[in-house]
Order: structure tokens, then C-alpha cells, then sequence
């Protein structure tokens, strides 16, 4: 299922040890210091394990639930920081992106290119990031159903564009939260694509009185070992140094000090199932 990736991602080590592949990364590209510190170590560990390694950071933030959320640190600014990382460390990367004129920038300093789940339905968003080359990471919107994502992959594929990648993020449980629903993965998987499980995401509760979103980053074990049980390919975490001091989404992430662990046992989960 990862010949694709291996083909279309420089640097994508590992993609034949039969693990799992993770993207992991800060939320939102906060300083170059920290993006390559939080590489690094990730990558150090995956090497480690034999994981494939993609790093994650958004450039740019553009759902924040407030107009005085942080949004981001310059899309150029954090976008060369994306690039940095990508040659320093020596593995693949991946933003999101928003609009459809994003998309050529963004592939011109990243491998692969992200659409938020809810804009995963967009055609114009989907399409041009097809049209740059780069592997199309399309989050399942918390709205649909795995059985529905087939579209965004015929959007995609039939732009010229066979490295796709779909990813489940939950889906939403009333107003302010959201629930796994496992059976979507097994269900994307037969689209013959790679399918993520994003961790932290999936353990948000949105729509707080606050306009911060809290979340349950205690069961990022359990929704993680559940997902690779039933077949995930791969798995999205955002982890962080000091969750608490993160400027978006640091409610649900994982402290990077406590990653190795966790890969550690999910490796054994894979091979036994495997």
C-alpha cells in the first residue's frame, strides 16, 4: 500500500520494514528552533523503530475558532521552515492548505499537501492540489462517511494525480465532540489508498464556550492501538515539547517526551496483527 508514497516522497526511509508510517509534528510552525528540535528527536525514534517518518506543521492556520487565535508566524517565514527541515533532517513534510491558490506555493517548499477535513469536499481546493504533482493528504470531513471519501479520491486521481492519502480525524458526537468510528478505515482502505488515523485530532471537543478547543489527549494509546489493530496504514500524532505552552491545538497533543514510548508499543501491536 506504500509503494506510492515510496515512489513520490524523497527521503521516505523505512517504507519497506512493514511498520506503519507516521506524520508527526507541532500543530502550526511556531520557530525554527523548535520545528527542527521536535524533527529531529522524531526522527531519531522512528530511525530507531524502522517507522517511516513524515514531519508535520502547518504554515498557516486559517480555522481558528476566535479572531485573536494564533494563526501563524508569516506563511513565507514558516513555509522556509518547512523547506529547512525537509533537507536538514532529511525527511519528507506536510502543510495544509486552504484556498486553491495556495496550493503552487506551498508545493514548491513541501512533498505532500493536506486539505483540512472541512474542506475536503472543495473540487477547486482538491484539484489544483492535485495539479502540483505532490501527494495529496485529504482529511475525511467529521461530516461524511468513510463510504463518501471515494470522490475525493476520484477528484485527485482523475486530475493526473495517483498519490493519495486519506485520513480519518473522527466524526462528530453532537455539538462538542466527536466519536471514532473504526469500520471508516478498513472502508477507505479498499479504495486502494493509503489510510492515516489522526490521533489528536480525533480526540478534540470542539465548539468550547471558551472558542478554545479542549480535548482527551489520555486515550491517544487507545485510539492509536485500536487504529493499527484494524489495518491502518499510517497514523497522524501532534506532539509537542510542552503541550500547555503550544499557540493552537495543545489540549489534544501528545508531549514529545512521552512519543517513543507509545511507537514503541505500537509496534508490537503491528506485528502481532500482521
Amino acid at each position: 500500500m506504500l509503494e506510492n508514497l515510496t515512489t513520490a516522497l524523497p527521503n521516505f526511509r523505512h517504507a519497506n520494514s512493514g511498520q506503519f508510517f507516521l506524520m508527526a509534528g507541532p500543530c502550526v510552525i511556531e520557530g525554527e528552533d523548535m520545528a527542527l528540535r521536535i524533527a529531529e528527536q522524531v526522527r531519531t525514534i522512528c530511525d530507531r523503530l524502522q517507522i517511516p517518518y513524515i514531519f508535520k506543521g502547518s504554515y498557516r492556520k486559517a480555522n481558528r475558532s476566535r479572531l485573536d487565535s494564533f494563526t501563524g508566524i508569516g506563511d513565507e517565514t514558516a513555509l522556509r521552515i518547512l523547506q529547512k527541515v525537509g533537507r536538514e533532517i532529511g525527511v519528507p513534510t506536510v502543510t495544509d492548505i486552504h484556498e486553491s491558490s495556495e496550493a503552487a506555493l506551498a508545493a514548491e517548499y513541501v512533498d505532500v499537501l493536506q486539505i483540512p477535513a472541512f474542506l475536503c469536499r472543495q473540487t477547486e481546493l482538491l484539484v489544483a492540489a492535485a495539479q502540483t504533482g505532490k501527494v495529496v493528504n485529504v482529511k475525511k470531513g467529521q461530516f461524511l462517511s468513510g463510504e463518501s471519501m471515494q470522490f475525493a479520491v476520484d477528484k485527485v486521481q482523475q486530475s493526473g494525480n495517483p498519490h493519495v492519502i486519506l485520513t480519518d480525524r473522527g466524526n462528530s458526537f453532537g455539538y462538542s465532540d466527536l466519536v471514532v468510528d473504526f469500520r471508516n478505515l478498513p472502508t477507505m482502505r479498499a479504495f486502494g489508498v493509503p489510510v492515516v488515523m489522526d490521533v489528536t485530532h480525533s480526540l478534540q471537543q470542539p465548539n468550547q464556550s471558551s472558542g478554545v478547543t479542549g480535548g482527551q489527549p489520555q486515550l491517544i494509546e487507545t485510539i492509536a492501538k485500536a487504529a493499527i489493530a484494524v489495518g491502518a496504514d499510517g497514523l497522524f500524532i501532534e506532539t509537542h515539547p510542552t503541550p500547555a505552552t503550544a499557540l493552537s491545538d495543545g489540549a489534544n497533543m501528545l508531549q514529545l517526551d512521552r512519543l517513543q514510548t507509545l511507537l514503541e508499543k505500537l509496534t508490537r501491536v503491528r506485528e502481532a496483527v500482521r
